[in-house]
């Protein structure tokens, strides 16, 4: 463990930038004020310039000598991971903190934000506008996207903190220093992975919900973070399955335990196998029946079928879930088989509108499509939702 450092400051804000010389100077003087008049911690602001090739810096460099308490890093790399690991690496303050220039996130959350971390409560924090109490106004595409990056954090890597990309986080700075040589992004994904790594290591996230409101001139490229935060993910998942990191070391003497999750790769063959079975099985039961019913019943009933004895095949086979809760879980499938139902019967049903004469073969090749998407589909909500965990319930740890 590193040794820990007298703190000089209670909190050192960083706030990261790249060419936002037009959002610059009113967004530190608005969090300075604050600061200065409302804040119960002494704090500092860093302002951490990536390569800006604008005004940026400059502003950065009055801004320092007019406000008390303002400070400028220069890097000449761009990167917003690259930034905040430089500035938390190199800080002498007790907690670590960042937020995104825009400040879209409303600064009374910033207390208690804060406050767990100086009193050793918890050990990182981070603002969630996924929470009850949480007011966020932001379009339907951005919606989308967050609550669907989060899922597949979910999914993928187990996490359970509820918002991995709200810019408003903090750290204790000995934690800070404990994580920073185990993350290598340095870019948007940064603190998705840092957070990764803190919650496998035992430490304590303390989530806050906040009131938050979008940034309309946000120049973030969606498509290339997404696919950046992909292949993060992906890098994290293997680094993390071949023990790659030392969780073991960061762990504290008196840390609470976090069980390590189920091996995804498991589950899903796991997983596969049964829906092969299932696939193949309900394909007949339709077929058969088809002989005596029209399409749409003929699905209808293949699926209830086959959907009974799939939920208790994942049930005993693939999540190997032991104990009561059989009826709990046979109703939550039957609703996951609705999804599925509609998936397939509007495959058909369109089939049916594109081509009023469309053969048995075409109608087989539809539903087999539909259900490869239904099947994904089940097993995610199996995963997190019929046959999760007691570790999964709640995020407040």
């Amino acid at each position: 463990m590193t040794p820990a450092r007298p703190a000089t400051t209670d909190v050192e804000i960083v706030v990261p930038v790249y060419n936002e010389e037009a959002a610059l100077e009113a967004s530190v003087r608005r969090l300075h004020a604050y600061l200065r008049d409302t804040f119960p911690f002494t704090s500092r602001v860093v302002i951490a310039d990536n390569a800006s090739t604008d005004g940026t810096l400059a502003i950065a460099e009055r801004l320092s000598r007019e406000l008390a308490g303002v400070r400028v890093l220069h890097l000449d790399a761009k990167g917003r991971g690259h930034a905040l690991a430089e500035a938390w690496g190199a800080s002498d303050a007790a907690v670590v903190a960042y937020m995104d220039v825009d400040l879209s996130t409303d600064l009374r959350a910033l207390p208690p934000l804060i406050a767990p971390l100086l009193s050793g409560h918890s050990d990182v924090a981070i603002g969630t506008r996924l929470a009850r109490g949480s007011r966020v106004v932001r379009g339907p595409k951005r919606e989308l996207i967050s609550r669907t990056y989060n899922l597949m954090l979910h999914t993928f890597l187990r996490a359970r903190f509820s918002d991995a990309q709200c810019g408003f986080k903090a750290i204790r700075a000995d934690r800070a220093r404990q994580l920073l040589p185990y993350v290598e992004d340095g870019g948007w994904f940064f603190d998705t992975e840092l957070l990764v790594l803190a919650e496998r290591a035992g430490l304590r996230i303390h989530e806050v919900p906040v009131d938050w409101t979008d940034d309309p001139d946000s120049r973030v490229d969606i498509a290339a973070t997404a696919w950046g935060d992909i292949r993060g993910m992906a890098r994290v998942g293997r680094a993390l399955a071949t023990g790659r990191i030392p969780l073991s070391s960061l762990r504290e003497p008196d840390a609470i335990d976090v069980p390590a999750p189920p091996r995804l790769i498991g589950q899903v063959v796991r997983f596969a196998i049964v829906g092969v079975a299932s696939t193949l099985a309900y394909l007949l039961l339709y077929l058969l029946l088809r002989h005596v019913m029209e399409a749409q019943a003929a699905n209808a009933v293949a699926l209830i079928v086959t959907t009974v004895a799939n939920t208790a095949a994942n049930r005993a086979f693939t999540f190997r879930t032991a104990g009561g809760g059989q009826l709990r879980h046979q109703l939550q499938g039957l609703l996951v088989f609705g999804l599925g139902l509609i998936l397939t019967s509007g495959g058909l049903r369109l089939l049916h509108v594109i081509d009023p004469d469309g053969t048995r073969l075409e109608e087989v090749i539809v539903l087999v499509a539909a259900n490869v998407a239904a099947t994904l589909l089940r097993f995610l909500l199996f995963r997190h939702w019929v046959f999760r965990g007691p570790a999964d319930e709640g995020t407040t740890r």
